[in-house]
């Protein structure tokens, strides 16, 4: 129970949904008092604190937040509001990107993940380089379809080394389709949970989307469209060179990777170590990099990262 030195009571007056703000069963004010040493209680339009004075203030800043997202539309969630209490007193809850086929609101959950969709809005080429679970994969490819949506590109191309976890293509059955297609399903299951079925396929058709190998982009010049290559760490220096040249007219690109699970043939180096040095500083290029805080999918897969990351450490001793 936090101390009690302070009070204070936030209005909601005007709040045409109230769920929006409080969550269900008030989710969202139980998260807040979890992660602020504050006490909230609920009364009809009013949210009542009381606790130390630094905690009512902090928590006050997140209920601004939320209540803002909330009289935009948004549908608020415990990540938000574990969002806001980071970032107290500076920014509030980032605006919806996109909805899910099932109506699922989605949002840059973490720093990294703001600042990802950020270097996207601002830069004609952006790196994300970060490791599992941090979503660069997933973001890359919402804001790929909301500039699609939006009629700022006319396609979208997505595209992966069909190299991966020490698997050969001449060793997988099948037709060179068939082949490739294992190493290219995480960006259609991403399209599937963005657009309805019907209407992925039929993009698909239209070659409105394309989902290919990387080697598929040589010789090509890729105007008007968003261009992702993901799973960036298995291209060599001559490849990502190859892809990053392919740049055409009106087009945006967004390159990720984790430069810690390079599978490529011994003897071969990842371009993707490169880029920091190739890149920073250049004018119209942002560099991310995700860590294990911006992990958003089962806590465990932070803490799997971070051990991992201390493995790595103690190697370079």
């Amino acid at each position: 129970m936090p101390s009690i030195t302070s009070e204070a009571t936030f209005d909601l007056t005007g709040l045409s949904d109230p769920l929006r703000f409080c969550g269900h069963r008030d989710q969202n004010l139980n998260a807040l008092e979890a992660l602020i040493p504050v006490v909230l209680r609920l009364d009809g339009d009013r949210v009542h604190l009381s606790g130390d004075r630094g905690a009512v203030r902090r928590a006050e800043d997140v209920l601004g937040a939320m209540l803002a997202a909330a009289r935009a539309g948004a549908q608020v969630t415990p990540d938000d509001v574990a969002l806001a209490a980071r970032a107290a007193g500076e920014r509030g809850i980032p605006p919806t990107l996109a909805t899910t086929a099932r109506g699922r609101e989605i949002r840059p959950k973490t720093d990294g993940q703001r600042a990802l969709v950020a270097s996207i809005d601002a830069n004609t080429l952006s790196f994300a380089l970060g490791p599992a679970g941090t979503g660069k994969t997933f973001l890359a490819i919402v804001m790929a379809v909301r500039a699609l949506k939006a009629r700022h590109v006319s396609r979208i191309i997505l595209s992966r080394p069909a190299v991966e976890a020490g698997e050969k293509l001449g060793f997988l059955p099948g037709d060179l389709k068939e082949k490739v297609d294992p190493y290219l399903r995480p960006l259609y299951d991403a399209l599937q949970e963005l657009l309805e079925d019907a209407t992925t396929q039929r993009y698909l058709e239209r070659g409105t989307i394309e989902v290919a190998p990387l080697a598929y982009m040589r010789g090509r010049t890729l105007n008007d469209a968003f261009v992702i290559l993901d799973e960036a760490q298995n291209a060599t220096h001559e490849q990502l060179k190859m892809f990053l040249t392919r740049l055409g007219a009106g087009s945006k690109m967004v390159v990720t990777g984790d430069d810690t699970q390079i599978d490529l043939p011994r003897g071969l180096r990842s371009g993707l170590l490169e880029v920091e040095r190739l890149f920073e500083g250049v004018d119209d290029v942002g560099i991310v990099r995700l860590g294990e805080n911006d992990v958003v999918r089962h806590p465990l897969v932070g803490r799997i990262v971070a051990a991992y990351d201390r493995l790595a450490h103690e190697h370079l001793k």
